[in-house]
């Protein structure tokens, strides 16, 4: 069986018998390689100005970890530069807030040719590569400047917005233009998908009869969307056992019977917390009868803190959590508990299962998978309600939530409502519903799903019949 090779911005080396960080991007590659035999490759999360050239391995069970570090000038240019000042931004629809420098340009560029340097020492013959996110669009090109012949996907993990977002990013050509380097591009929603596929018709490319594949320039390649999941069954059980540890009962004692609603997210623009405090407080304001009832539980590690959009909008939530718990709160009930910090995935299972409300509502996501872990870990006999985001990438599967705008802050503040007097046949219903859904499409369909497609493309290039589709 050929070794699966995945290539991601950032690694961390599991410590022996500790589960895997929490995080979105984390948790699904830990499943993608569970039971197969692979080779994970990405940055330390280490920066020196005089970096180790050759990257430090480690083996844990059948994955092999092989980590560099960046100095600081590769920090700065290709992380908080042009991968989350340029790509990021724009990717999530704000192309307001991007800022281009040359220079960042450049070092984005750099980087990925420092882990192709890297990368290629490592290869085998039958490997299967597998690159994820936006901060390694160009690798594929890189690699194959070098000889490297192997079958490579790439997966997007956020939004992939239309065609005139798109050529909005400064020399697009030289960063998402050379997707085309790959044999398979995943995106998490057929939206994401189609907005990716008119960028390559109006960059000249010829698109299949099927519309999957796309040829330019002499290469071809095909597209397609690959919903994410997580490993529901396991992550079911897991709640079921956090249910009732002494972190979860010291959280449910402390509410003394009042409902819990919980928002979980990086602090992070596209997550609308200012938007969603600001439907809280509406709704406080709109129904006096649910104040000193309801507690909501804003959990919101902080990031990025070097980039100045991120401080700014830091110093906007805690003015706006402190103001409405002084307007609301009394001397034995605080409406809104902030918190910057991060729980491990046991206590975060725990908090979801005894939650009246999730409250998930990004300005843009390109999935979201605190959605699908709080259906996860409901109670089926009594569970809770999920509010969330259509511009969220679950909403397509998640049809049985409560599908609100994030920009609407009554129509927010009425699903609060709502969710809150909701039946208990209502609940029920919705559940099941978005729980077979996710058990359906859980973490190892889109794995097999996708290196299935990366397969039968590879070889379909091979033998010629992807070109015969443009015949």
């Amino acid at each position: 069986m050929s070794r699966l090779v995945i290539v991601s911005n950032r690694v961390v080396v599991p410590e022996p018998g500790k589960p895997p960080p929490p995080g979105g991007l984390a948790v699904a590659v830990h499943a993608a390689l569970k039971n197969r035999e692979g080779l994970w490759f990405g940055w330390s999360g280490k920066v020196d100005e005089d970096p180790n050239v050759e990257p430090t391995i480690a083996v844990r069970d059948n994955v092999t970890y092989a980590v560099t570090d960046l100095s600081s000038a590769d920090y700065q240019e290709y992380y908080n530069g042009f991968a989350n000042r340029v790509l990021w931004p724009i990717l999530h629809y704000r192309v307001d807030l991007a800022e281009f420098n040359r220079s960042d340009l450049t070092g984005y560029l750099r980087v990925n040719g420092l882990f192709a340097d890297q990368l290629t020492k490592l290869l085998e013959p039958d490997d299967v590569i597998w690159v994820h996110d936006y901060h390694l669009i160009p690798l594929a090109r890189e690699l194959r400047q070098r000889g490297v012949n192997n079958p490579i996907g790439f997966f997007l993990h956020i939004p992939c917005p239309p065609p005139d977002l798109l050529f909005t990013i400064p020399r697009q050509e030289m960063s998402l233009g050379v997707l085309s380097y790959y044999d398979l591009v995943g995106f998490q929603t057929e939206n994401d998908r189609m907005n990716y596929g008119r960028y390559l018709v109006a960059s000249k490319a010829t698109v299949s009869r099927d519309g999957t594949a796309y040829s330019i320039d002499g290469r071809m390649m095909r597209i397609g969307a690959f919903p994410v999941g997580i490993e529901t069954e396991d992550y079911a059980e897991l709640a079921i056992q956090a249910e009732n540890t002494a972190f979860s009962n010291e959280v449910r004692g402390s509410l003394a019977d009042r409902k819990l609603f919980l928002g979980v997210d990086r602090l992070d623009y596209s997550k609308g917390l200012v938007h969603r405090l600001e439907a809280f407080g509406h709704f406080l304001e709109t129904e006096p009868t649910w104040v000193n009832r309801v507690t909501l539980l804003q959990i919101t590690p902080k990031s990025r803190e070097e980039i100045p959009e991120y401080s700014d909008m830091s110093r906007d939530v805690n003015e706006l959590v402190g103001g409405l718990n002084g307007k609301y709160g009394e001397a034995a009930w605080t409406p809104i508990r902030y918190i910057n910090r991060s729980y491990s995935r046991p206590e975060l299972a725990g908090l979801f299962r005894q939650s009246a409300a999730a409250l998930v509502t990004p300005l843009r996501d390109g999935m979201n998978l605190v959605a699908k872990e709080f259906v996860a870990a409901q109670d089926p006999n009594d569970p809770g309600v999920l509010i969330l985001s259509q511009f969220a990438g679950a909403a397509a599967e998640l049809d049985a939530a409560l599908i609100v705008n994030p920009h609407e802050t009554e129509g927010m503040a009425a699903a609060m409502k709502q969710a809150l007097e909701m039946s208990l046949d209502e609940r029920r219903d919705r559940q099941a519903r978005m729980f077979a859904s996710i058990a359906r499409h859980n973490i190892n369909w889109w794995a097999e799903t996708f290196l299935a497609k990366l397969a039968d493309t590879r070889r379909s290039f091979l033998i010629g019949q992807l070109r015969s589709l443009f015949t």
